[in-house]
């Protein structure tokens, strides 16, 4: 076992109370494992909210009684070894966790196999992680590191590298986790690592797609330049197992004016440049994914017809296959849909799109358009958007409806004033009267709708 020192950086401020730490020091040791203690030798700025402590020499019975008389405790990881602490006095809550070995099994790999033994030592349960930039812990009472792996030496090189060759087929979703941490530190997947990567990437398929989408998320909202990830994933045979649609894009060209580069780095690019805002990012990733399907040559450069409208629906089905839920999915579906929109329009059309976009999602959508303009590559500015913003801003500052909720009148109105049930005709009539306030919103008046729906009822008849 590594005893290199004591870490050096400036030790981090805990709310676990001295008085518990002493006790558990007293009966066994208490270690700081786990991305926390990664992250203070790649970045000592870094902040952790969340830590996880591996306690060693203290039986799991009596580990959670000397923790409840410091604070609360949730059993809910009983079974591998975990309490979740709160102290008194704290919004914190900490993993606690005695050592274990663990693999998983099962289809999808969905269960995990663990053995949890508080006589194991740290070393033990350190070789038991994915990378060796995983595997170094910190006495917290003597500040002293074990690393056993050499994580440090690998996090100086900037290496990700697997703790064992069983990493990958032990959990396949390693392969994903290998390369969001490639994308978010800018490391570098050495060989041996990368070559088993390549070797089990169609394990991937064999990953619970909750599982999937959680990599999938991390890498998008903390990697500066998710782009790294997806090139890895593309190169090492990933990206075709468990994302297709979005290997189809690779190598398809677009030929004319308006494009540098194919239509996998343009979507890179656009990712990038957009936001790290998950239902933006998402949708940079499909908005030009029906391209290579859509696309037909011409004198000139080549047209992408209605690529849009094919790739919100392929948005909506490789988010519900990855069970992503349903509200993000609509988000990025209508972001997705909508991309291609047109800024030279009336104010009723300005209306119209803020009313089919939704509120809400009206400024993501163009953060989108910024994003996919830059990523052209073309070296354009898009001042265009800025200005269709300022003009969005304005028309919303004026408050004019923009749904039914908004009208001056509502369902009941409706029914008790013409005497008709409750039904598709109350929406019906609903609906025609915000189609015109949303054409003019200065009729948006009691009065005036009512009258506009006596006569929508009488032409209906």
């Amino acid at each position: 076992m590594k005893r290199d020192g004591k870490i050096n950086h400036p030790e981090n401020k805990y709310d676990i109370p001295k008085a518990l730490i002493e006790s558990i020091g007293k009966r066994g040791r208490i270690y700081e494992v786990g991305g926390s203690v990664r992250d203070k030798f790649i970045d000592p700025n870094i902040e952790h909210k969340d830590r996880d402590f591996l306690v060693t020499g203290i039986p799991f019975e009596e580990l959670s009684s000397l923790l409840k008389e410091f604070g609360y405790i949730n059993l809910v990881g009983k079974s591998f070894g975990v309490i979740k602490f709160t102290p008194y006095g704290s919004d914190s809550i900490y993993d606690i966790v005695l050592p274990r070995k663990e693999a998983s099994t099962g289809v999808g790999h969905k269960d995990f196999r663990v053995d949890f033994d508080y006589n194991l030592p740290v070393v033990e349960d350190l070789h038991r992680r994915d990378f060796t930039i995983n595997a170094i812990a910190i006495n917290i009472i003597t500040r002293e590191v074990i690393d056993p792996l050499n994580g440090r030496e690998d996090i100086k090189r900037k290496i990700i590298r697997m703790t064992s060759d069983d990493s990958f087929t032990e959990d396949p979703l390693r392969m994903l986790r290998a390369v969001q941490f490639a994308a978010r530190f800018r490391f570098t997947i050495e060989n041996k690592t990368l070559q088993a990567l390549k070797t089990n990437a169609p394990l991937i398929k064999t990953v619970a797609p909750e599982r999937i989408a959680e990599e999938l998320n991390k890498l998008l909202l903390l990697a500066k330049k998710p782009s790294v990830g997806f090139r890895i994933m593309r190169d090492a045979g990933l990206l075709k197992e468990f994302f297709p649609e979005l290997q189809t894009t690779v190598g398809v060209d677009q030929p004319g004016p308006y494009h540098r580069y194919d239509v996998f780095e343009h979507i890179m690019s656009t990712i990038d440049n957009s936001p790290p805002i998950l239902r933006v990012r998402l949708a940079a990733i499909f908005h030009d994914i029906s391209k290579p399907q859509t696309r037909q040559l011409i004198d000139g450069g080549a047209t992408f017809y209605s690529h849009e409208r094919k790739g919100a629906g392929v948005a909506k089905a490789v988010l519900r296959r990855l069970r992503y839920p349903n509200d993000l999915i609509e988000d990025v579906r209508m972001l997705v849909y909508r991309h291609m929109y047109t800024d030279r329009v009336s104010d009723k059309g300005l209306r119209r799109l803020i009313h089919k976009v939704g509120e809400d999602r009206i400024f993501d959508l163009l953060d989108l358009r910024r994003a996919d303009i830059v990523a052209q590559g073309r070296g354009l500015d898009p001042k265009q958007v800025d200005a269709f913003e300022r003009r969005i801003r304005e028309e919303l500052e004026k408050k004019p409806p923009f749904s039914v909720k908004d009208l001056a009148v509502n369902g009941n109105d409706i029914m008790n004033i013409f005497l008709i049930p409750g039904g598709p005709m109350v929406g019906k009539v609903l609906k025609y009267l915000l189609e015109v306030v949303l054409d003019n919103p200065e009729d948006n008046q009691r009065d005036i709708l009512l009258e506009k729906a006596k006569e929508f009822l009488e032409s209906d008849k």
